[in-house]
């Protein structure tokens, strides 16, 4: 019997396309959602196709870190109920926003669900995921390579770019591979290519809707991007960031290519993702004082974490 692979972000879109591959290839598939009621159509939907299959899904909204938190141990649960282990764990779940909105934490949308949710997520299943030996593929796109860490302001408070948040994102997804892969886990980063999905429609408007609308006619279809997905749970990978391409035809029937990546992704950058990460997933003490900054600082059972800076004129408390 094949180990289990979890799928985020499963009742639409992508995430959808990629269990129902799974599933007819004969792996027992965990989906995560958002909603109670698209869990239920999905595997109502996805159970009709087949029937004989191992497959749960688990409602969660996984923008407050409080519901990964709970969805991590449904899934130990639900794993366990499979019998055998984990094979990949596939953070494929994300969000695109038009305007500057924050979690119950205080984080930037697109921040907390494309990037700290399925690093949190990752860390709370790391024990299993190691104890198996199985894979985790993040959903990133090509678009990381156009951008820098935004280190000075790292959700864009200052000024919100909603295009540049979301490949941020990105690029986090890319470095969060590149940390898990020097700590010895087996990671990838996965471009799906542009999809005909509603990602760009959902909690959207304005130029950000618009735009989306023109290019999601472009894309392709969630199948064929699954077919990726697919082919490297089925043959594993040695690379780190993968996408559809024109060599590398494999027995799953997806063409599968071993993409570049941005320059970006280096130990440096990857390692004060993994420090800032941690704490803002309260996994950590507070970071330490250092110059210009007061050893005032604190966080709370959620992981918010204030730095409160002497700008001249007194403090000021800035959410990082």
């Amino acid at each position: 019997m094949k180990n289990t692979v979890i799928v985020t972000g499963a009742t639409s879109g992508i995430g959808f396309a990629v269990c129902e591959a799974l599933l007819g290839a004969g792996y027992p598939v965990i989906g995560v959602g958002r909603s109670l009621e698209h869990c239920h159509k999905a595997q109502t939907a996805m159970t009709k196709g087949h029937p004989d299959t191992k497959l749960r899904f688990i409602t969660a909204d996984l923008l407050h870190q409080r519901e990964v938190l709970r969805a991590a141990r449904e899934i130990e649960r639900a794993v366990s109920d499979f019998g055998g282990g984990i094979h990949a764990l596939i953070n494929n779940a994300g969000c695109v926003r038009s305007r500057y909105m924050t979690t119950e934490e205080g984080y930037e949308q697109q921040f907390a669900l494309n990037h700290l949710a399925g690093f949190l997520l990752t860390q709370e299943l790391l024990p299993l995921i190691k104890r198996d030996n199985a894979a985790v593929i993040n959903t990133s796109s090509t678009s990381h390579k156009m951008m820098q860490m935004n280190w000075n302001d790292l959700m864009y408070q200052k000024r919100y770019r909603p295009l540049y948040a979301y490949k941020q994102t990105k690029l986090c997804n890319m470095l969060h591979v590149y940390h898990l892969r020097a700590s010895g886990v087996r990671a990838c980063g996965i471009d799906p290519g542009l999809v005909r999905t509603e990602i760009g429609n959902k909690n959207t408007s304005g130029i950000v809707n618009a735009v989306w609308n023109i290019r999601m006619k472009q894309g392709i279809s969630p199948e064929q991007s699954a077919k990726i997905y697919l082919s490297l749970c089925e043959n594993g990978f040695p690379g780190i960031y993968y996408g559809i391409g024109k060599t590398g035809t494999n027995k799953a029937g997806a063409i599968a290519c071993e993409l570049r990546t941005n320059r970006q992704i280096n130990s440096s950058n990857a390692e004060r993702l993994y420090e800032v990460s941690m704490k803002l997933c309260g996994l950590t003490n507070p970071i330490k004082s250092k110059k210009g900054i007061e050893n005032n600082e604190c966080t709370d059972n959620r992981g918010k974490w204030w730095l409160r800076q002497s700008n001249g004129n007194g403090l000021r408390e800035a959410r990082i």
